[in-house]
C-alpha cells in the first residue's frame, strides 16, 4: 500500500473515500455482539455509558456530562465556551461501562469542525492495582484532528522512563495519516518561468514548519533529485539550486518565538526547518538581483518525530512568482475544501486480536502491527478535548460537536 504515514489523493482514486462496508475477513470471522445507535433519549445514555465531569488541565477544555447529549439519533459531544472547572471552555467524554477483549470495534462519526479539536474513538483499561493483570494501555482507534488527519496510536502506560532532565516518557507507536497532503513535495515545470522573485504563503492559522526550499534551474534532462535527499544539490550532475545562491535574499512574515529560523530552509537538511510565527499570514520569500529561468521548486514540510513519522503537515498553501509586477501561482493546495472529516461521517476500525492490531478507515486497511501488550479488557471511549498542540482555538468553535453516529463491537465466531 506504499507509505503508510501519509494518504495521499492517489490513495483515495485507489480505496476510496465512501461508506464504510465490514472489512473483508471481519464479515466472515465474527458476529455483532453489542451495539449503540444512540436512538433514544438522552437521559437513557447514562445506561451504557459512564461520563467525565472535571477539570482537564493538561487540556484547553474541562468535560463533563452536559456536553454529552443524544440529539436525533446522534451523540453529540459539544464545544462551549463558558467558564467551568477552572477552564474557559468545555467538552466531553464517554466511555462504556462494561469492557470488552479482542474483537472488531468500529465507529462512524463525524470530526468538529475547528482546529485545536482532537475527535477519539478509543480503548484504554484502568488503572488496576490487582497483581499480574497485564499492562495498563491505551490503542487510539482514531484520534482525529480537524480537517483530514487521522491518528492511530499505541501507548504502553505501564513502563514509564524518567529521562535525565526529570521528564517521563512512555513507550509510544504512532502514525499519522493526512488526506491530500504530504511532507515532500517537487513540482516540476512543463514550461520553464523566468523571475527574480518566489514565494512560499499560506493563510492557515496555526503555525507550521517548512524544511528544505530548493529552487532549482532548468535541467535538460528532466531529473531532479528525491526530495528527502540530503546531498539532494550533489545527486544530479549540472543542476543549480538557486536558494542557496550567494545573491539570494530571503525574508518572511516572522518566525515562532522570534527566533529567526529561515536559514534552515537553505542548508542542506530536509529534517531542519523554518517554524512559522503563530498568528497572521506565513509567508517567505528568495528574491534575486538578475533573472533566473527556474524549472523546478522542491520543498518539506511538517516535522518528523521519533518514529520517523511526519506530524502537522499542512493542509493550505500557494507557491508563486513575480513577474511584471503580478504574483502568480506556480502550485497551490487547499487539502480541506476536499477532504473535510466534519462535513460526512466516516468509519473508522480496528481489529483486535492477541496477535496483532489492525486498523481500518471506511473498511480499508490502513495500518497492521503485531499486538505486543494489549491483552486486558478495556471500556469504548468516545471523546472530544480541545488540545494546546494541534491548531489555533478560536471563538467560532463555540456550539460545535464531534457527532458520533452509531459504534459497534464484533466478536470471533
Amino acid at each position: 500500500m506504499g507509505r503508510l504515514n501519509i494518504l495521499s489523493f492517489l490513495f483515495l482514486l485507489i480505496f476510496g473515500v465512501v461508506s464504510a462496508q465490514l472489512p473483508h475477513g471481519i464479515k466472515e470471522n465474527y458476529r455483532l455482539f453489542w451495539e449503540d445507535d444512540f436512538n433514544y433519549e438522552n437521559k437513557q445514555l447514562d445506561n451504557q455509558w459512564e461520563s467525565a465531569n472535571h477539570s482537564s488541565l493538561n487540556l484547553y477544555c474541562s468535560r463533563w456530562r452536559e456536553n454529552a447529549v443524544v440529539r436525533n439519533g446522534e451523540l453529540h459531544l459539544d464545544i462551549k465556551k463558558e467558564q467551568r472547572g477552572g477552564q474557559d471552555w468545555t467538552a466531553g467524554s464517554v466511555w462504556t461501562k462494561r469492557k470488552f477483549k479482542y474483537g472488531y470495534f468500529e465507529c462512524r462519526y463525524k470530526y468538529a469542525g475547528g482546529e485545536a479539536t482532537n475527535n477519539s474513538f478509543w480503548l484504554m483499561t484502568r488503572p488496576r492495582k490487582e497483581p499480574n493483570e497485564g499492562k495498563i494501555f491505551e490503542i487510539d482507534i482514531n484520534e482525529g484532528h480537524y480537517p483530514n488527519e487521522i491518528s492511530t496510536n499505541i501507548h504502553n502506560w505501564s513502563d514509564i522512563e524518567e529521562m535525565p532532565n526529570g521528564k517521563k516518557k512512555h513507550p509510544s507507536y504512532n502514525k499519522q495519516f493526512y488526506f491530500g497532503a504530504k511532507p515532500d513535495y517537487s513540482i516540476q515545470l512543463e514550461l520553464p518561468i523566468e523571475t527574480k522573485k518566489i514565494r512560499f504563503v499560506s493563510n492557515s492559522s496555526s503555525r507550521f514548519n517548512i524544511g528544505e526550499f530548493r529552487v532549482y534551474g532548468v535541467n535538460e534532462s528532466g531529473e531532479y533529485p528525491e526530495v528527502l535527499s540530503e546531498t539532494a544539490d550533489e545527486d544530479i550532475l549540472g543542476i543549480i539550486n538557486y536558494s542557496r545562491a550567494k545573491n539570494v535574499n530571503i525574508t518572511s512574515s516572522g518566525s515562532f518565538n522570534n527566533k529567526p529560523t529561515e536559514a534552515n530552509l537553505v542548508d542542506g537538511n530536509p529534517y531542519t526547518s523554518w517554524s512559522t510565527q503563530n498568528e497572521g499570514q506565513k509567508w517567505v520569500e528568495f528574491s534575486w538581483d538578475a533573472l533566473l529561468k527556474v524549472g523546478c521548486i522542491q520543498f518539506v514540510n511538517g516535522w518528523r518525530d521519533g518514529n520517523k513519522n511526519w506530524r502537522s503537515l499542512i493542509n493550505e498553501y500557494k507557491v508563486q512568482y513575480f513577474k511584471d509586477g503580478v504574483w502568480s501561482d506556480i502550485t497551490a493546495l487547499n487539502a480541506q475544501s476536499e477532504y473535510d472529516f466534519s462535513e460526512e461521517f466516516h468509519t473508522y476500525g480496528l481489529d483486535w486480536t492477541e496477535d496483532e492490531l489492525v486498523f481500518y478507515f471506511d473498511g480499508k486497511e490502513i495500518r497492521r502491527v503485531k499486538n505486543e501488550f494489549c491483552h486486558s479488557e478495556a471500556p469504548i471511549w468516545l471523546s472530544l478535548a480541545l488540545i494546546k498542540w494541534h491548531g489555533t482555538l478560536k471563538d467560532d468553535l463555540d456550539g460545535k460537536s464531534m457527532k458520533v453516529d452509531c459504534v459497534k463491537y464484533y466478536q470471533s465466531k
